[in-house]
């Protein structure tokens, strides 16, 4: 009876497995992929930014990392943070028309950022990587997606690649996406300091004005006073006084 017991157990056991793995597929943890970080900019501004590179890889180590600019967003401003132990190479190609940085008018961007790992320093299994990047000004497009090349060190590579689609699910092999939003808006400004300062003046020319106003009514109303009172002195005078 109890062996009986064990055996209806150990078939129920698996047909829930069976129907977990029908129903959740069991396919094993979702890869990580390269992101850039922070996801988001201000477009116009300047952005520090890293290219953050996962190793996928149980047995070989990610020996190089390509990203590649987008063609409808050309930076003129592009400069990479040293990271110990690799060595980094720039490409540029034209751009028409020039983009102007900070009054001045180029006519080539950098079109690809190349990480090259040396010695020891490849990103190993189980770890992750950093790579670091300053540019600007950031266009006035939505986003920056960053085509980007994996390379390991058993000579596979993964190609981060696919662009996101509006409302549909994350690609299989996703490329690293830049959010960009528009600049706030500026506060409205103060008043000038010259608009001011004709406000009190107009402010101090109407006080004085009525200032000047009260004091000379007033002098009048004394004067009109010293009028009446000296009249009637004088009617006093001319009367003459009654005999009893």
């Amino acid at each position: 009876m109890t062996r009986l017991r064990r055996t209806a157990s150990a078939a129920a056991a698996l047909a829930i497995t069976a129907v977990a793995t029908a129903v959740l597929g069991f396919a094993g943890p979702a890869s990580a992929h390269v992101t850039v970080n922070p996801k988001e900019a201000t477009q116009g501004g300047y952005a520090r930014v890293a290219f953050r590179v996962p190793n996928e890889s149980d047995t070989a180590s990610t020996t190089k990392l390509e990203v590649v600019l987008p063609e409808n967003a050309p930076v003129g401003s592009v400069s990479t943070i040293p990271v110990p132990g690799w060595t980094v190479a720039t490409e540029k190609r034209k751009v028409d028309p020039p983009i102007e940085v900070h009054g001045s008018q180029l006519t080539e961007a950098v079109s690809k950022i190349t990480w090259t790992a040396t010695g020891d320093a490849a990103v190993k299994p189980g770890q992750f990587q950093e790579f670091g990047v300053s540019m600007g000004p950031l266009p006035k497009v939505e986003s920056m997606v960053f085509k980007t090349l994996q390379t390991y060190s058993d000579g596979n590579v993964s190609r981060w690649i696919d662009e996101p689609q509006p409302g549909g699910e994350e690609p299989e092999k996703p490329a690293p996406v830049l959010t960009l939003t528009a600049a706030a808006p500026s506060a409205s400004s103060a008043p000038s300091a010259a608009a001011v300062a004709g406000k009190d003046d107009d402010d101090d020319d109407e006080g004085n004005g009525a200032a000047i106003g009260l004091g000379v009514a007033g002098l009048v109303a004394g004067l009109a006073g010293l009028v009446l009172g000296g009249l009637a002195f004088a009617r006093t005078r001319q009367t003459p006084v009654a005999k009893s």
